[in-house]
């Protein structure tokens, strides 16, 4: 009979994951504990218990409580049994966060999370901000096994040095100063192990274990094998263990990503794969006049192999909405939950985020909603594009009020902001003067690129629904919009360079990034290996760069972009 490991779930992001986490590593049986008549079922046959949360730290806590599981909860702890806190599980053993002011934690920490702070010192030294939340592959500066730091060959839960492990968060128990290292110490003498992290110049709590009691800043399940490695140590009651051989150090600090993209629709004959085309066209061109759409494979056989290539994310948009089927039959859903067994990075899927209604049922489904089915298939973050322009028009059109009803407001607040990115689709439109356009505008310095009649300005029109409608609303002013609504990243395409394989657009980038605080991925354009490195060297500091046509063309893989990296600049890749 399989051994049953229990996870806590109180519908606060993608738990699917780590459930497929579990069995991947062994044959154990999955039961989520979801309220205090699960937990009371269960109670006796509990020997392990998962912890994990995603999002607001105030919804989480009041969730606990709501459901009644915050105290079975230091019960539990306080029998002995082991318990593993992943995310806003470790957080919420913290006295506070300043997320949600005066809702209390659970106190088994004595510490208070703050957020991270935009205007770092070791940022603002080269004259960039630093992208809040802080999301991205990590590594861990130093681990404490209470008052001793571990060597190179040693490991907490197989947690170690070498390793980079996924972070997604804007708030951590941060050692911003004297006090807070006091505290730090206090509980090492008391037994508490700690791995310290470091994103920019600002050092937090990144593990934390004291006797039965384990718990992740970072997603092990969304750590590739490193990840995996901790969750079976865990299982297997491995609180120490020594590595086979020292691994040869790699230099600490956020590392860039590199994405791989997957626009999956479906086809005329009505199979789902995966297409590219240039500006937006994916059908082939032939000479019978068929022009059929460009097939480059199956959505979960390409995203797997990205994965064993290295791939840092994958990123599935479904360029059709797919909007004639009843919702609980989206074929993505199906895509994530077959992906999501096999790949232990993040899945983000963007297309059809909003406000739906079912066409069989006529029920009327929120974008929150659609959105929680997403994460409940496996995706880790939902990618919201053309709804993202309409909530930014009426934001400006009501004079920046937030209704707190929007796709976007809806969704980080109930899963966070790291769960929302905002997919931009702008295409340059050149202009003669700055006065005809109240947006944002560029002077174009290089002749070479002035307008195909000398126009010496230009700004990025937004588009909509795959570039087919144009609205008056610039991508600096859009992506402006939708961070202060809540979104956690963008995702900033730029139709002009898209399918060119000449490189990104620098010219966008720059500006974008330089007006926002939230993280930004570079896309479209992406030719060969040298373009990452160009865009990662580039000084407005883009946080990841996506490719698509290059890695399904088999141009080239994504090992072999990383390799470049490393043989070629000082950029920090996983």
């Amino acid at each position: 009979m399989s051994e049953k490991v229990y996870i806590i779930d109180v519908e606060s992001g993608n738990l699917q994951s780590l459930a497929n986490a579990i069995k991947y590593i062994g044959s154990y049986e999955v039961v989520f504990i979801r309220d205090r008549e699960d937990f009371e079922k269960h109670n006796d046959q509990i020997t392990k218990l998962f912890f994990p949360g995603v999002g607001n730290f105030g919804h989480f806590v009041h969730e606990l409580s709501a459901r009644g599981l915050n105290t079975h909860i230091k019960s539990y702890i306080d029998s002995g049994r082991e318990i593993m806190g992943i995310c806003v599980g470790l957080q919420s053993f913290m006295n506070s966060s300043e997320e949600s002011p005066n809702v209390p934690g659970l106190g088994l920490l004595d510490f208070e999370l703050t957020k991270f702070d935009n205007h770092d010192s070791l940022y603002q030294s080269k004259g960039l901000v630093k992208a809040v939340p802080h999301i991205g592959w990590n590594r861990n500066e130093k681990i404490f096994d209470g008052p001793r730091e571990l060597s190179s060959t040693e490991a907490l839960y197989n947690t170690n040095t070498e390793d980079s492990y996924y972070f997604v968060h804007s708030y951590a128990a941060i050692l911003s100063n004297d006090n807070v290292r006091a505290k730090i110490e206090k509980a090492k003498k008391e037994g508490w192990s700690f791995a310290i992290a470091k994103y920019g110049s600002e050092e937090f709590i990144a593990c934390a274990s004291y006797k039965n009691l384990f718990a992740t800043q970072f997603h092990p399940e969304k750590s590739g094998e490193a990840g995996l490695s901790i969750i079976k140590a865990f299982l297997d009651g491995e609180r120490h263990s020594s590595r086979s051989q020292s691994l040869t150090a790699n230099s600490s600090g956020l590392t860039r990503r590199i994405i791989a993209c997957l626009d999956v629709r479906s086809n005329d004959a009505g199979d789902l794969v995966v297409t590219k085309g240039d500006q937006y066209d994916v059908r082939e061109k032939s000479d019978d006049g068929a022009n059929e759409v460009r097939n480059l494979g199956k959505p979960v056989e390409l995203a797997t192999k990205y994965y064993r290539q290295g791939a840092d994310e994958v990123t599935f948009l479904n360029i059709t909405s797919f909007r004639e089927s009843p919702i609980k039959d989206l074929p993505m859903l199906e895509v994530l939950r077959k992906a999501a067994e096999k790949i232990f990075v993040p899945l983000t899927v963007g297309g059809g985020i909003k406000d739906l209604v079912d066409p069989v049922s006529g029920e009327l489904y929120p974008a929150v909603t659609v959105a929680d089915l997403y994460f409940r298939s496996g995706a880790d973050k939902v990618s919201i594009g053309s709804d993202a322009v309409r909530i930014a028009e009426e934001y400006y059109a009501s004079n920046k009020s937030k209704s707190g009803k929007s796709a976007i407001e809806a969704i980080s607040a109930r899963f966070g902001v790291q769960a929302v990115v905002i997919s931009v689709d702008p295409k340059r439109k050149y202009l003669n003067d700055p006065s005809q356009t109240n947006m944002a505008v560029i002077e174009i310095s290089d002749p070479e690129k002035y307008g195909p009649n000398g126009e010496k300005f230009c700004y990025y029109q937004v588009t909509s629904q795959g570039g087919r409608k144009t609205h008056e609303l610039g991508a600096l002013e859009l992506c402006q919009a939708c961070e202060a609504l809540g979104a956690g990243e963008i995702l900033l395409n730029s139709i002009d360079h898209d399918g060119t394989n000449q490189g990104f657009n620098f010219e966008l980038l720059k500006q974008v990034k330089g007006a926002v605080s939230i993280p930004v991925i570079a896309s479209s354009g992406a030719g060969v290996p040298l373009h990452f490195k160009d865009v990662f060297e580039l000084d407005c500091g883009v946080d990841a760069a996506l490719g698509a046509g290059m890695f399904h063309r088999g141009d080239y893989d994504i090992a072999s972009v990383k390799d470049y990296l490393r043989e070629n600049s000082d950029i920090n890749v996983r």
